[in-house]
């Protein structure tokens, strides 16, 4: 049997999403049957220390210290952007027009400005075969793109009702030490952009509806943050008699949204959505959560369950309430090439089904999903949020 040619990764960034997409581009190619074969070729980082012990750990053949040496390797094909956002369109636009594919994490950018230039250049790239995804991994989380199946498949008939949250509490402690998610010039928002921005995707993804206009709050509780301490997972704990550094970011984000009607005949206005994304909800330690309401039905999904959906019937089961559907079946999305009926997956699970999804597109020639020009609509509504909360609230359109 002939073996797929390789796929040759370069990764930028090897922390926390370095280590879940190194996991992602090792695992998909034995569990799932992909047109080109990865191979974790080259993986970047300041720290020459840090790079060459995340390369043993994660398994990458070879490092740099400088994102530079990669692009200009012969022997990269794709370049996968794992970094705070204010790098993300210097590298992805030097990739892209040397001829790598990109995979950049969320947000897409820091700006719209930026976005919109990563988005030319992508759509520049296209067209010569070099392609590029934005990496929003909880739309591949298999209950949430079973909402997604059901929602065109006409399930929930029209959406009146959209509701989501993100909900973490790893910021709770005043004496959490500073880091650079904290850092405006560096992360671009706090909580609206690092959490919030999943939320909005998610939500217009299923939908199929972009959101139109948006009346936001934001919040910072905490001013200022020690500069050192000891790190833990994202956040840790601070000195708390030590220096202490201004935060320059939202901790909380709270906005109401219109999203656009259908274009069908007669379909009227689209439908109206609330939108809550926290790092201080003390309990709360990855909810993720999503709810449509329908005029046939609604979803409801919450990530501290994912391996569950909750579906109520308008129709089948106008007494009963909502009913639980556990996605773990072969016939739901990814499920088939995992465990056994009512082997749940995790959050890494997300990250694979991405590598798969953007290696089977760059396989076939497509355009994967979500395109850039789909992470600069989110991009548009992050920028939005903020416009409207700078201006006491008043509707902003997107």
């Amino acid at each position: 049997m002939t073996q797929p040619r390789p796929l040759r990764v370069g990764m930028v960034g090897y922390s926390f999403m370095g280590a879940a997409h190194s996991h992602a581009w090792r695992t998909a190619p034995r569990f799932f049957d992909l047109p080109l074969r990865p191979e974790l070729t080259a993986v970047a980082g300041r720290n020459e220390a840090g790079v060459r012990a995340a390369a043993s750990k994660f398994g990458w053949d070879s490092t740099e210290t400088d994102w530079r040496r990669l692009i200009e390797r012969d022997d990269i094909d794709l370049i996968d952007i794992c970094t705070p956002g204010n790098t993300h369109a210097e590298i992805a636009i030097a990739a892209l027009e040397a001829g790598k594919h990109v995979l950049c994490e969320k947000p897409l950018a820091n700006s719209v400005e930026e976005a919109e230039k990563m988005t030319a250049v992508a759509q520049a790239a296209a067209d010569r075969g070099v392609l590029s995804m934005c990496g929003f991994s909880y739309r591949r989380t298999p209950a949430l793109a079973l909402a997604k199946r059901m929602v065109d498949d006409g399930r929930l008939g029209d959406i009146r009702h959209v509701r989501a949250q993100y909900l973490q509490d790893w910021l709770s402690d005043a004496d959490a030490p500073l880091t650079w998610r904290m850092d405006k010039s560096k992360s671009g928002s706090g909580s609206l952009g690092d959490i919030g921005a999943h939320s909005i995707d998610a939500a217009q993804w299923i939908t199929g509806l972009n959101i139109s206009g948006v009346s936001a709050l934001l919040e910072t509780f905490v001013k200022e943050r020690p500069v050192g301490g000891d790190f833990v997972g994202l956040g840790g704990h601070g000195g708390s008699d030590g220096p202490k550094g201004p935060v320059t970011v939202d901790d909380a984000a709270l906005f109401t949204a219109r999203f656009e009607g259908r274009h069908d005949a007669g379909a009227g206005a689209g439908p109206i959505g609330i939108f809550e994304a926290t790092r201080f909800a003390l309990g709360r330690k990855n909810a993720m959560r999503l709810e449509l309401n329908g005029t046939k039905g609604s979803l409801a999904f919450d990530f501290e369950d994912m391996n569950s959906l909750q579906f109520y019937d308008a129709a089948l089961e106008p007494d009963a309430g909502f009913r639980k559907i556990m996605v773990t079946e072969p016939s739901h999305p990814y499920v088939g090439n995992w465990w056994p009926t009512g082997h749940g997956l995790g959050y890494e699970h997300g990250f694979t089904h991405q590598v798969v999804d953007l290696v089977t597109a760059i396989g076939a020639g497509e355009q994967p999903s979500p395109s850039f020009a789909d992470a600069l609509q989110v991009q548009k509504v992050l920028a939005a949020v903020e416009a409207s909360a700078d201006n006491s609230s008043r509707w902003q359109k997107v």
